[in-house]
């Protein structure tokens, strides 16, 4: 019984001759594979003197009990053998030259040739001329091993040519041996040797032989007939197993006629087909083919010549595409019918699918693979099983199942860890498992599932990336495991339940305790990158605005200092179509400043969409364009929550355009850089602001208490506190009025101005006088620092033709306020460019209330 299946068969192998390389005691791995692959070079060769090709198929290794079915098909049968040693020293020459004998009887009953590569050996021995063994000093000094090749080849084709031939040959009267496969000999042991069926199923079988060695010779036309030929024979004696043989045969003739450029998915040069082949057609399934002896463009498939009536012989008796596949079809059926051909069957279906996988038949290939899967073979190892099902996924992506292929992909994965293996493959396992994602719609980008629709089965993605944060663990690699279990949070939070979300959850902090989750790329060894995955749904941010600066704290342009506005107008222009995205949005450019070294806001509107209080930590902001210290903050969100504002603070250091282009966090050990463009949904009022330089900072405060009432509502612009004082007419009071610098800039300008802020015409007189002259000689007022000046209030009112001012005052007396007394306030450093006096006039008159105002 034949027990190891070739996954990588098609059609066209059966036209190749087998040859093994295998290595002869001691031989390192890298030099025995260094001289495999200039062999294997050598995969087509031109016979000299013919105008045949020969196509050789190389193994390094090839069970033995395969090599009986030879007879069965003559492509499975060892005719070649190349053996590669090492040999230093004459003393040792004898016994290598022995085992390269023992090595030829492992397949001594179908060798046709052999050769023996020593390298290293030098000396008498090695000058001594051979056929059989070639010497080489070293693997560097080794330049005829190809012209070594060729020579063999050419050496297996007479031998082949004679047999062929031999057999092809009717002669009279002698007995047509009965080919047989090993578990058949024993059926056939006292059988009647001279019966019609017997001498029928003798010639059917041997006409299927011929037919073989016809194309493994290179005469394609000739091996068309005898399978035909074989076919009608074996029918008619219902020698099932052998006309499955014959039928599968004439399809890979057939397949080689149709298809020079093959069906392995090897990639070499194409043909047109139809016509003769050249030896062109040659390399279309062995990459880097060698050409030797003959000009290409010289030669014939079938070997004999180029007229016509061959080409005509040569159609009638190729199958149409079509009938190829039915012909596939009743092979394999009759292959079924033997529990010992499993393997047969088994390869049939492979090469089946191949050529079904050109004629782009997709749904009749699913079928043969299908079988394929069903077929049972021996107990297979657990590497024969990866074997099976990864050429199972490699076929079904050849015929675009994706997902299928997939499936079959994983179960190679999951059996690279099978229990039963001593030391399980884990880094395999997740080298396949990585593989299988395009097959589930599962890219390991978030990028990807911030756009549109989720597509794929959630469920099955879901296992999947439990399994390569499994298989990440139990190759040691927690980064790994973070960085799956953050992208399984993060993509799929909408699709899970809330046990899982705990669970996950827990994981994901059990693996951060030990290795934190960063936002650098991962790159795996084979190269494949794993892009860093922020938490953008941990929390979800709705809206983002930029705040102003505290009233006390706003910048104010000096209208005294910088003249009349000149007004800018521009045309009105109406236009229906209002063209803008939502990155013109974030950049839009905001209509107030934040200025240089003081703490400036930013709000986020922000919900919890966990079963459980969310803690987000080291919650800070990512700027652009100024340098900017942010200075993070510590969230904890209840579960499910509605909208949550969150205040993000920090402080530009430079001046310039600011922007804000997102946030980072730190949730459940993962830190993540969240960037506003990123975010589905989001609104925003821009993101964009200019930051002036570093301003003064003045605190104004007062000897009189502050008033309960508020005697004029601020405009917006103005900063005001209410001082009270009760004066009779004629009283005069001092205003004690401290300007401390509390900010990091020297101030160097004091305005004062006063202003009626209550219109009663009853009322008249001088009220508020000051001279500022000793409060001047304190500037620049440094940080830190404390000037004064004094306000006189003095009370004169005229109480002619007036009744009932009396009445009026009755009560509390005259209240005088000072409105705009600033704490803190600003002062700008520049220049003063008016003409008019610092310090007005004392005892000039300003009205019934005062205004003392610090301007900017």
């Amino acid at each position: 019984k034949m027990s190891v299946p070739d996954y990588m068969q098609c059609a066209e192998d059966h036209q190749t001759l087998l040859v093994v390389v295998q290595p002869i005691g001691i031989v390192p791995e890298e030099s025995f594979f260094r001289i495999y692959k200039r062999i294997s070079a050598v995969s087509q060769v031109n016979v000299r003197d013919s105008q045949r090709v020969l196509y050789i198929r190389y193994r390094h290794h090839y069970p033995p009990e395969n090599n009986e079915w030879g007879d069965f098909q003559t492509h499975r049968k060892v005719v070649g053998l190349i053996t590669i040693t090492e040999c230093s020293s004459a003393k040792e020459w004898p016994q290598t030259f022995e085992k390269f004998h023992l090595q030829k009887e492992m397949y001594g009953s179908t060798l046709y040739d052999s050769r023996l590569f020593v390298f290293g050996l030098q000396g008498e021995i090695a000058e001594q001329p051979r056929t059989d063994v070639a010497f080489y000093p070293s693997y560097d000094e080794c330049e005829t091993v190809e012209k070594r090749i060729e020579d063999f080849i050419e050496s297996l084709f007479i031998v082949l040519e004679s047999k062929r031939l031999d057999r092809a040959t009717d002669k009279s009267g002698d007995k047509i041996p009965l080919l047989c496969v090993p578990f058949e000999k024993k059926d056939f042991v006292g059988l009647d040797t001279d019966s019609r069926h017997y001498k029928k199923r003798c010639q059917g079988r041997m006409r299927k032989h011929v037919g073989d060695l016809c194309l493994q010779a290179g005469m394609l036309q000739d091996s068309l007939v005898h399978y035909h030929m074989a076919v009608e024979l074996l029918r008619s004696v219902n020698d099932f197993l052998w006309l499955g043989a014959a039928l599968e045969g004439l399809c890979s003739a057939s397949v080689i006629y149709h298809y020079p450029g093959g069906t392995g998915g090897r990639v070499g040069p194409r043909r047109a087909q139809g016509g003769s082949l050249s030896a062109e057609a040659g390399n279309r399934h062995r990459p880097g083919a060698q050409e030797v002896l003959i000009d290409p463009g010289a030669l014939t498939s079938n070997g004999i010549n180029a007229d016509t009536s061959a080409e005509i012989g040569r159609a009638k008796n190729c199958l149409s595409p079509e009938d190829i596949i039915e012909k596939y079809k009743e092979a394999i059926s009759f292959y079924g019918k033997y529990k010992n051909a499993g393997v047969i069957e088994l390869e049939a279906c492979v090469k089946a699918v191949r050529v079904l996988a050109i004629q782009k038949r997709s749904m009749e290939a699913s079928e043969f693979l299908q079988n394929a899967v069903y077929i049972n073979l021996r107990q297979l190892s657990e590497e024969e099983k990866i074997q099976r099902y990864s050429i199972l996924s490699e076929l079904y992506e050849r015929i675009g199942f994706h997902r299928k292929s997939a499936f079959f992909k994983r179960i190679a994965a999951m059996q690279c860890a099978a229990p039963s293996i001593p030391e399980p493959g884990w880094r395999a396992c997740y080298k396949l498992l990585l593989e299988t994602l395009p097959g589930y719609s599962l890219s390991l980008d978030p990028q990807d599932f911030s756009k549109g629709t989720h597509r794929g089965w959630a469920a099955v993605q879901m296992r999947l990336l439990h399994e390569l944060v499994y298989a990440s663990r139990r190759m040691g690699n927690p980064a790994l495991c973070v960085r799956h279990l953050s992208f399984l949070l993060q993509t799929m939070l909408d699709f899970l339940s809330d046990q899982e979300k705990k669970d996950v959850t827990q994981s994901l902090e059990s693996y951060t305790a030990k290795c934190p989750g960063t936002m650098e790329v991962i790159t795996l060894p084979d190269g494949l990158k794993l892009p860093p995955v922020p938490f953008t749904k941990l929390p979800i941010v709705k809206s983002v605005k930029l705040l102003n600066l505290p009233t006390s704290l706003r910048p104010h342009k000096m209208k005294s200092l910088l003249g009349q506005n000149v007004s800018t107008k521009s045309p009105f222009i109406y236009s229906p179509i209002i063209a803008h995205s939502r990155g013109e949005e974030r950049n839009k450019k905001i209509d107030f400043q934040w200025v240089q070294g003081d703490v400036c806001e930013v709000q986020l509107m922000v919900y919890n969409p966990m079963p459980f209080e969310l803690r987000v930590e080291n919650m800070g902001l990512l700027t652009t364009g100024v340098e900017f210290e942010s200075l993070p903050a510590a969230l904890s969100l209840p579960a499910e929550s509605g909208l949550y504002p969150v205040t993000l603070v920090g402080v530009p250091q430079t001046t310039g355009q600011i922007t804000v282009n997102g946030y980072r966090t730190s949730v459940f050990g993962v830190f993540s850089d969240c960037l506003l463009d990123n975010l589905p949904g989001l609104k925003t009022n821009g993101c964009t602001v200019e930051v002036i330089p570093a301003l003064p900072r003045v605190q104004i405060s007062t000897s009189l208490p502050r008033s309960a009432h508020t005697l004029q509502p601020s405009s917006g612009d103005e900063i005001s506190t209410n001082v009270s004082v009760q004066l009779y007419n004629g009283e005069t009071q001092q205003l004690i009025i401290k300007l401390e610098n509390i900010g990091t800039e020297p101030l160097e300008k004091l305005e004062v101005t006063a202003k009626t802020v209550n219109t009663k015409e009853k009322l008249y007189g001088d009220f508020l006088s000051w001279n500022l002259e000793d409060t001047l000689c304190q500037f620049p007022l440094k940080p830190g620092k404390i000037a004064t000046f004094i306000v006189n209030i003095k009370v004169k009112l005229d109480f002619s033709c007036q009744e009932n001012l009396l009445q009026d005052l009755s009560d509390d007396g005259i209240s005088v306020s000072g409105l705009p007394l600033s704490s803190p306030f600003r002062q700008v450093v520049k220049p003063r460019v008016e003409t008019k006096p610092l310090n007005p006039q004392e005892g000039s008159k300003v009205g019934d209330f005062s205004h003392i105002k610090v301007r900017e």
